[in-house]
């Protein structure tokens, strides 16, 4: 499923036009991606869990000449699935 095929369940399950899904979609998506920002976390009870996890600066090697090189730390997103999607896909 892309991101058109879920506007259009979206409008079909709640009754709205597809622009307002779509509207819709695209609000709750921005406002998960700033609390990310933010290093906060975001919980659907019984769908996940969005959260921010770091990862500490490591030395990598270069798989073709391998040489070694720094890899920066930096922060990921991190999803967790809840015990009813888990449930839901068994």
């Amino acid at each position: 499923m892309n991101k058109g095929e879920l506007v259009k369940v979206m409008a079909d399950a709640a009754g709205i036009t597809q622009g307002e899904a779509e509207a819709a979609l695209k609000a709750a998506l921005d406002g998960i991606k700033k609390t990310l920002k933010r290093k906060g976390k975001v919980t659907l009870v019984g769908f996940g869990t969005f959260s921010v996890s770091n990862r500490k600066a490591r030395i990598g090697r270069n798989p073709r000449t391998g040489e070694s090189l720094k890899i920066a730390a930096r922060s990921i997103p991190k999803f967790s699935a809840g015990r009813e999607l888990k449930d839901a896909v068994k």
